[in-house]
């Protein structure tokens, strides 16, 4: 199962196997997975034992990776059954993707806020239609923009993750400038960035090795980032760039924190220490 990192300390209920979707070249998350949805005594029975070892849970994040595809009474029902198991229950969140917020209706979503669902997690990743399209990624910008404003005048809360580099160096100015213009659009309650990291197996990791996409250095990467963060124009949204793959940790409220996040990266910017010929250490996402 995966989960953003501010779930770790969440209950995790699978309820459905991999990805509807499953075909952006950067991701490895359920490569080999067929798509399942679980049925009802399936889930039942991972709530109960869930229960068993959790029983004074707060939160559960329901897994895999666009949950909000199921059908609105399907995650009602779901929904009732965790609130019927684990009496404390505070929040249920999951992954959610544009197309699956076009296709809930507003009554839906707002179906499932008053049921119990808090928290989606949409993964913009660029702003721009030329990037996604060059990495498979299904759905639209405009379908993410509407769905996020949609989902928050229902009353669900939205975090929206950006991937710095992944328009490579050839697109990395039209990256930087449309992401921050549909982040701007999308007013989200969180927004995260994570770093481009190339995943053995991948479409992208092909295109690395061949000399078809040009991976950005780490000093490249974060002037994207700093680019991306100066576009904003935010009204009220927790950032995070605090994941591993980060070059800098980063973390702050905005606008508030804006010109302290920029001039921290300016700081990083100017001490030498950046690889401006490579991308420097990156993590292991295995």
């Amino acid at each position: 199962m995966f989960r953003p990192p501010a779930e770790a300390a969440s209950v995790l209920i699978r309820v459905a196997d991999g990805c509807p979707h499953n075909s952006c070249a950067f991701c490895a998350m359920y490569r080999g997975v067929p798509y399942r949805e679980h049925g009802p005594a399936e889930i039942e029975r991972a709530v109960a034992q869930a229960a068993i070892r959790q029983p004074d849970a707060r939160r559960v994040f329901l897994a895999d990776g666009d949950v909000l595809a199921l059908p609105a009474p399907t995650l009602d029902a779901i929904i009732g059954t965790l609130r019927a198991a684990f009496p404390r229950l505070a929040r249920v969140n999951c992954y959610a993707s544009g197309q699956a917020l076009a296709a809930k209706t507003d009554a839906e979503l707002a179906g499932l806020r008053r049921a119990g669902l808090h928290t989606l997690y949409l993964g913009l990743e660029s702003g721009s239609p030329q990037v996604l399209a060059n990495m498979a990624k299904a759905g639209t910008v405009e379908d993410m923009v509407r769905g996020c404003r949609r989902a928050r005048e229902a009353g669900l809360a939205v975090s929206v993750m950006v991937l710095v580099g992944l328009g490579g160096r050839d697109l990395s100015a039209v990256h930087a400038r449309e992401t921050a213009a549909a982040v701007n659009a999308m007013q989200p309650d969180l927004l995260s960035f994570l770093r481009l990291v190339p995943v053995p197996g991948t479409p992208l990791e092909r295109r690395i090795a061949s000399g078809r996409f040009r991976q950005l250095t780490e000093e490249e990467a974060v002037r994207e980032a700093r680019a991306i963060l100066a576009g904003l124009d935010l009204q009220r949204t927790v950032f995070r760039a605090d994941h591993g793959s980060n070059v800098l940790p980063m973390a702050g409220r905005l606008p508030r924190d804006r010109e302290a996040l920029l001039a921290e990266l300016d700081e990083l910017l100017g001490c030498g220490v950046l690889d401006a010929s490579g991308p420097g250490p990156m993590p292991s996402l295995l």
